[in-house]
């Protein structure tokens, strides 16, 4: 070919600050040019089904709408080409090296005027191609146009000075691209890797992509179809392949949305929990697309943190294409798609649990430490977590589980409380004493039997205005239940067994007084409101080894038992066994508590007190 057929060009001056910024500093991951040329080559195609349904002169109306992917890594070559709308010699010159279409002066004024970083402006101004340059030392984009008059072209540059402009005359409709490799990143040019980036960053673009003649992107984007064209099988398919799965989803979440935001997401529920399986914490699930182009398979700050068991998609055609990972934790966009999807997962998950309360329970007991985590960590989302709560209480057989809900439409009459106590079994806390005082009234009680329900209770407070009241706590005010035939101390014999006890005990209670709580045992040690519960104090003990809190608690003694009214008599008639009895029934409510942490004592006291029993 002679000189004279040559068209030679400088670069503008913006078109070379914006290829310094794009092979400098624009994107993070040089990776990220095969989804800008993909995404472009799909974006062409497209254009051209438009153009379809209204021209009728369309050039090489037979040719398929595909994108063909070539690699040489003996020529150190990557290939891209797509048989789209193509370009005429005017539209090489504006698009790729000018700027009155590429959009670069807006781009470049955004940047000085913002004083962002180049990546905080990334996608907004249609910039993509250039991406090309950060990999590849020469890039030739031979095109031929869909318009009959159409020339074939080749725009030939190394994206430092300029460009040409040629024939290329094997050249048909549509564009492609080649780009020879700078040395470093020859790696571009070996078929595996380059798979590898078709199958993560554009996988479910819609059109086909091949790869030196085998088709690369078999599955479907699920999530832009109608749900009633999809079948199970399909579901399940797709949530193996995309979110690199092994077990079959137990719910899933398919809608889409126009306001505040276009969402459309496919999202499941796996029926296994790696954590609790041993495994470290993992990570999101949730992978961000736009228009079917990954934008991030892990995308921070888009899910609450304890939603990240949820694995599926989430594609915004609001996002820009090349929005930077730096910048999206920070994204109002993001947050706004976030706070849509979190609140569509909890009321899905609601409704699953409605339907069938069984599957529910299974689920929930694998899945349970996530909702309790997002109690204590998600503020907005709270409430409506604590509808997903599942628990024993006293009103339900052993094994069954219920809800605060439930617990509610079963509450008395005027019942503004719901009354809880942790403990580390079901057993336990059914036979604990602070639990008889509401079974004789009829007062249903949550058993919270893991280790981290205290912080989630304290994290809630309350629940559908009523407040989470544990019975382990002094201060809960009861009515009266005495028993029919409650021969009990009079009300001096009591104030007199009461001092004598504080006394007798010093600092070790802060108060002892007659109650209501008492059925059958003789007296019950209360913790102060502010004070820890036996299982907040061993967690705060395996956190730190020095950890020290003195244990104080009130007595409440219970006038009607045997006991008691003996020690009454006991503390005028027999002071020195009245005393030993004391400390002894303390030492019993303590371990009944769970707060009793040296025995030795306790046993020494209680071998004496079997002594004098046997008359020795």
């Amino acid at each position: 070919m002679s000189e004279t057929t040559v068209e030679k060009h400088t670069f503008q001056a913006e078109i070379q600050q914006l290829l310094d910024l794009v092979v400098h500093s624009l994107y993070t991951d040089k990776e990220i040019f095969l989804r800008e040329l993909i995404s472009n080559a799909s974006d062409s195609m497209e254009k051209l089904r438009h153009i379809e349904a209204t021209e009728k002169n369309v050039h090489e109306p037979t040719l398929p709408l595909e994108i063909h992917i070539t690699t040489d890594a003996e020529a150190k070559t990557l290939t891209i080409a797509d048989h789209g709308i193509g370009m005429t010699r005017e539209e090489l010159v504006k698009n790729l090296g000018t700027i009155a279409h590429s959009g670069t002066k807006a781009f470049l004024k955004s940047v000085k005027d913002s004083g962002s970083t180049p990546g905080n402006m990334i996608g907004q101004f249609g910039v993509g191609f250039y991406s090309a340059f950060m990999v590849a030392d020469e890039v030739k984009v031979h095109s031929r146009s869909w318009q009959a008059d159409g020339e074939p072209l080749v725009w030939i540059s190394d994206g430092k000075t300029g460009y040409e402009i040629e024939a290329s005359p094997d050249q048909s409709r549509g564009v492609k691209i080649v780009m020879h490799l700078k040395e470093e990143l020859s790696e571009y040019s070996e078929e595996t890797r380059i798979k590898h980036l078709i199958e993560t960053y554009s996988n479910f673009v819609g059109f086909p992509i091949f790869l030196n003649g085998a088709r690369i992107n078999e599955v479907e984007a699920l999530w832009l179809k109608n749900k009633s064209e999809i079948s199970e099988d399909e579901y399940k398919a797709f949530y193996q392949f995309a979110c690199k799965a092994f077990d079959e989803p137990a719910y899933r979440l398919h809608f889409s949305a126009d306001a505040p935001i276009a969402i459309n997401a496919l999202i499941f529920a796996p029926s296994e929990n790696p954590e609790r399986m041993g495994f470290a914490k993992i990570e999101s699930g949730v992978s961000l697309y736009s228009k079917k182009v990954l934008i991030d398979a892990e995308p921070k700050g888009l899910l609450p943190d304890w939603m990240r068991f949820m694995k599926g998609v989430v594609d915004s055609a609001d996002l820009p294409l090349n929005i930077s990972r730096e910048t999206m934790q920070d994204s109002a966009l993001i947050r706004k798609i976030g706070a849509v999807i979190s609140k569509r997962v909890i009321k899905m998950l609601e409704k699953e649990a409605e339907a069938d309360p069984e599957k529910y329970r299974g689920f929930y007991r694998k899945f349970d430490r996530f909702f309790k985590e997002g109690i204590a960590t998600d503020y907005p989302n709270r409430d409506a977590l604590a509808k997903l709560l599942r628990f024993e209480s006293s009103l339900t057989e052993p094994g069954a589980v219920c809800g605060f809900a439930d617990y509610i439409s079963r509450a008395k009459e005027g019942q503004e409380s719901i009354y809880y106590l942790v403990g580390a079994s079901r057993e336990q806390v059914e036979s604990s004493p602070y639990v008889e005082a509401f079974k004789a009234r009829g007062l249903e009680v949550v058993y919270f039997t893991d280790a981290v329900d205290e912080y989630v209770v304290e994290s809630l407070g309350e629940f559908s205005g009523k407040k989470l009241v544990s019975i382990r706590h002094g201060g809960v005010d009861l009515e009266d239940h005495a028993p029919a035939d409650g021969d009990a101390l009079s009300e001096e014999q009591t104030n007199a067994l009461c001092s004598f006890l504080k006394e007798e005990l010093g600092d070790r209670v802060t108060a002892v007084a007659s109650g209501k709580r008492l059925v059958d045992s003789p007296v019950i040690a209360l913790v102060p409101t502010d004070g820890m519960s036996p299982q907040m104090r061993q967690m705060m003990k395996a956190m730190d080894e020095n950890f020290k809190d003195e244990i104080k608690v009130e007595l409440e003694i219970n006038p009607r038992h045997p006991l008691v009214k003996k020690l009454a008599e006991a503390k005028d008639s027999n002071p020195e066994l009245a005393k030993l009895v004391a400390l002894q029934l303390l030492d019993n409510s303590l371990i009944a508590a769970g707060l009793l942490e040296d025995a030795r004592d306790t046993v020494s006291r209680m071998n004496t007190l079997m002594e004098k029993a046997m008359g020795a």
